[in-house]
């Protein structure tokens, strides 16, 4: 018989239908049943794809005899981190405290008040690697349960309420400055791994957050800014953690050289790399950058992208019950697909009989293009144009294979993140099919996912839950002002200030910033106020920037005060923690830098007002907001383009830096000078 988790809106969740655990979704069954029946709670929170999580579930949740123990003694709760990110922080916050250290699967003991008494993350069905067998762990909580009940009671209420304490004593850190941007600066450059790219050993993380600060703080005139981003992009775009056959990148890589990933593929991660990648090539023109930015969206439009319009959140690391199974190859197939080809592409990446991961081999380029130039005699087009045609041949093969799960769950704020680089990359290439696909998505997550006009956090199959959290509506303000600067559609920044006014209402501590939960909904423990950045930004720093840029385009005090009374929340902590502070950092430098306000009027279909757009959009300007349309202005536009006239009757651009203006121009040389 099936538990209660069949009908949930989470794939994850549903994947754990039919285990003989009686699973019940987080709810007020659940809890009634464990204050009820004087239960403790076990609270499991993974996602779908987590390589461990599955290997817990097949080892622990799938036994019968465990099962049966859980039954009996313990009331199951199973949770999606990623659809209830609330949770899964406070929670997460728990384990740490606990152990020194966190992850998924993420196991959870709590009294029927939902106060933790223990916490962990993986546990193994025997004792191994110093840690207990997960049915010995349960047989002595239930132990103690039973025998020291009311010591556990307070011990777990003085545990909550020392976690409510110390989010309750969060202070201003202050404002931020540029000296101390600066110094953030030299930190990360002098900490940077220049032999393999990135931070750190291994596991290593991309850290997009930091690559886009850093990109900000050489167009602030850093010297020394740029260099660790240019070699951060090369070595991760050689292959391993990034899939260069089919594009898009992996979680993380298990190694400091970026060969081996964790190979499931999540949409966030996708969204922010893709970002740096696109912004980057805008800044030093490389177009191995611009071709990451073409087939990562190319493989988030074929694998990732719901005929409703909406982008998936993940593809799974496993298939046919192996890690990596769909992505890796062994010569012999390599050779049998790519044919006369196979000599060229086996020089290209540095192929061994012997492989490179457990006897099998993850594609990572060796030679450069001139190195293969050099060594077969071609041009370095045609190196890319061979590279370009065994890629294809090889997803070709791929496509055939038994693919990861993919979980179709929509989530509002990582929906967010692509849209903006679907629209960014549809403006910066002059390409209007990103645009339009940009366009459905936001046309999708402001109609499926705001029912009744109320955003929603997620989406599957027609069903949308309940909640909603700050970085849905963050995200989304930013996609759809990116949206706007890419169509001049004014429904998007209509809609942007919509939620704008939402976010503020709803959000707003009165102490500054904003909490992650809405004011209207259940409170667990505390009203959660996650100030860091986990993999994706701190819902407070999307906030933050959310409101400078409408600020800039509406000139509303209001919007820009909101701001920086959020950014005193993290200043001196973001100083001593950058790599838990990115997009604050980020915020920061869009708070104290110049920001340039472009109005341009002519009708958008003209040649000429095209070519104003154009020497806008010919660089990377994070600090510039950008508004146009022809005379008079649609309704519903951005106050940025009010009283604004064309000279001559020719398409005219408007540049204002900080408010205040200088005189209207029409040639595209002229708008240069001034940006």
């Amino acid at each position: 018989m099936s538990n209660h988790l069949a009908d949930s809106l989470s794939p994850y969740l549903r994947q754990h239908a039919d285990n003989p655990v009686d699973w019940y979704p987080w709810g007020e069954a659940a809890l009634d049943k464990a204050r009820r029946e004087d239960k403790p709670i076990f609270l499991s929170i993974g996602y779908s794809a987590c390589h461990w999580c599955h290997v817990m579930a097949h080892e622990s949740f799938e036994d019968s005899a465990t099962a049966a123990f859980l039954n009996s003694h313990f009331v199951s709760i199973k949770v999606d981190r990623e659809q209830r990110p609330d949770l899964d922080s406070l929670y997460m916050s728990v384990v740490v405290a606990l152990t020194g250290q966190g992850g998924w699967p993420m196991s959870v003991f709590l009294t029927p008040s939902l106060q933790p008494f223990y916490g962990g993350t993986y546990f193994p069905p025997r004792p191994a690697h110093g840690l207990p067998g997960f049915r010995e762990l349960l047989e002595a909580l239930a132990s103690a349960w039973q025998q020291r009940h009311a010591e556990i009671v307070q011990e777990s209420a003085h545990l909550a309420a020392q976690l409510v304490e110390q989010t309750r004593r969060q202070e201003p850190q202050g404002a931020y400055d540029a000296v101390s941007l600066n110094a953030v600066t030299r930190t990360l450059v002098h900490s940077y791994d220049w032999q393999d790219g990135g931070w750190g050993t291994h596991p290593k993380f991309p850290q997009p957050m930091l690559l886009e600060y850093l990109l900000r703080r050489h167009l602030s005139g850093d010297p020394q800014a740029l260099a660790p981003v240019v070699h951060a992009l090369h070595a991760m775009r050689r292959g391993g953690m990034y899939d260069v056959v089919g594009g898009g990148f992996a979680r993380y890589s298990t190694d400091s050289t970026w060969l081996v990933p964790h190979f499931e593929k999540m949409l966030y991660d996708n969204a922010q790399l893709t970002a740096i990648y696109l912004h980057a090539w805008q800044v030093n023109g490389e177009p191995a950058f611009r071709r990451v930015v073409e087939e990562t969206l190319a493989f988030v439009a074929r694998e990732l992208s719901s005929p409703e319009g909406g982008f998936y959140s993940s593809l799974d690391a496993d298939s046919e019950g192996q890690e990596g199974k769909f992505y890796v190859w062994d010569p012999a197939e390599l050779r049998g697909v790519l044919g006369d080809e196979a000599e060229f592409f086996e020089y290209a990446y540095g192929i061994r009989a012997s492989g490179n991961w457990e006897g099998r081999i993850v594609l990572q380029r060796q030679a450069s293009d001139a190195g293969l130039a050099d060594r077969f005699a071609l041009t370095r087009a045609q190196v890319q144009q061979k590279l370009a045609d065994c890629h294809a041949l090889l997803l070709a093969r791929r496509l055939s294979r038994v693919p990861p799960a993919t979980d179709d769950k929509i989530l509002t704020g990582w929906n967010g993140l692509m849209l903006a680089v679907f629209a960014e990359a549809g403006a910066a290439f002059d390409d209007p099919g990103l645009v339009a696909r940009a366009a459905r998505n936001a046309d999708f997550l402001l109609t499926a996912l705001s029912p009744g006009g109320a955003l929603r956090h997620a989406w599957r199959a027609g069903q949308t839950g309940e909640e909603v959290f700050l970085e849905d509506y963050a995200a989304l303000i930013l996609g759809l002002l990116a949206l706007y600067q890419a169509d001049f559609n004014p429904r998007w920044f209509q809609q942007a200030e919509r939620l704008a006014a939402q976010m503020l209402e709803r959000f707003s501590d009165p102490d500054g910033g904003f909490f992650d939960t809405p004011a209207d909904a259940p409170t667990v423990l505390m009203r959660p106020k996650d100030l860091q950045d986990n993999a994706t930004p701190s819902g407070n720093a999307l906030a933050a920037q959310a409101l400078l840029k409408l600020a800039a385009f509406s000139g509303k005090h209001a919007y820009r005060a909101s701001a920086e009374a959020c950014l005193r929340l993290a200043g001196s902590a973001a100083e001593r923690y950058p790599f838990a502070y990115g997009a604050w950092l980020s915020a920061a430098d869009l708070a104290l830098g110049a920001i340039h306000q472009v109005a341009i009027i002519g009708d958008l279909s003209d040649p000429r007002t095209h070519a104003l757009l154009a020497r806008v959009r010919a660089r990377h300007r994070p600090n510039l907001v950008l508004a146009a349309s022809g005379l008079p202005p649609a309704p519903g536009s951005p106050p940025l383009l009010e009283q604004r006239s064309m000279l001559a009757g020719k398409p005219t651009a408007h540049v204002c830096t900080d408010f205040v203006c200088q005189f209207p121009v029409t040639h595209p040389e002229e708008l240069a000078r001034q940006l």
